[in-house]
């Protein structure tokens, strides 16, 4: 920067007190930006979704110490392999759409981050109740621990949409487009709904433990073929 550039108007170069600093682009009042979030939370999930194969490492010298043929690792814990893919799949699918919803965010407010971190602490809690799967399969307690952790993160992300919707000034103006969070709304709004509904039926029919969560398919196909419609 040359000397002329750091001169003021009136050519003395001071400070003028009525005129305040300007924050830095893409900055919250406390500091943090919607970038720095996204990666913090990025980090956390992946640590998470990491600690869901550790269980199954741990069967392979078991089963050295066991005297058993290498393929009754997978053959005599087919519970816990199913509750790994179960878990990944949903840990996968929820942070793409935590990344969705963050995708066109510029800064953070202090609620904001305050629902991520609820966010963040029922991702980190589903490799519990994913270990519990695999240890006393189809077990309502277990069944209801998983689906209330679940329904935990689909509550923090529907309340950080409507944060993002009715807080001007947090979205990047640049990369959101018009409609597109309020359809993540409306679409986290229902997942909510079917989500209660699949525990219900999770908790009232054994048998369709888990297998409800595929409700959840719906209101994503749903939004897709309107958007084609249109």
């Amino acid at each position: 920067m040359s000397t002329s550039d750091a001169v003021d108007q009136t050519g003395t170069g001071a400070y003028d007190p009525a005129q305040p600093p300007v924050p830095a682009p893409g900055r919250s009042e406390g500091g943090a930006s919607g970038e720095r979030l996204v990666l913090f939370t990025d980090a956390v999930t992946a640590i998470s979704i990491t600690l869901l194969i550790l269980p199954l490492i741990d069967l392979v010298p078991e089963a050295v110490s066991n005297h058993q043929q290498a393929s009754e690792v997978f053959t005599g814990h087919l519970d816990q392999i199913w509750s790994f893919l179960l878990s990944f799949a949903v840990i996968a699918n929820i942070w793409r759409e935590h990344h969705r919803t963050f995708s066109s965010v510029a800064r953070v407010t202090r609620s904001l981050m305050v629902w991520n971190m609820g966010w963040l602490l029922s991702v980190v809690v589903l490799p519990l109740p994913t270990e519990m799967i695999g240890a006393f399969g189809r077990n309502r307690f277990v069944a209801a621990f998983y689906y209330t952790a679940l329904l935990a993160s689909m509550v923090c992300r529907l309340a950080m949409l409507r944060i993002l919707k009715t807080t001007p000034g947090l979205l990047d103006e640049d990369g959101q487009e018009p409609g597109k969070l309020q359809e993540s709304y409306t679409e986290s709004y229902v997942n909510v709904l079917l989500l209660v509904l699949a525990l219900v039926l999770a908790l009232a029919a054994p048998v369709l433990q888990y297998y409800s969560l595929l409700l959840l398919v719906l209101p994503r196909r749903a939004f897709l073929r309107g958007r084609r419609d249109r």
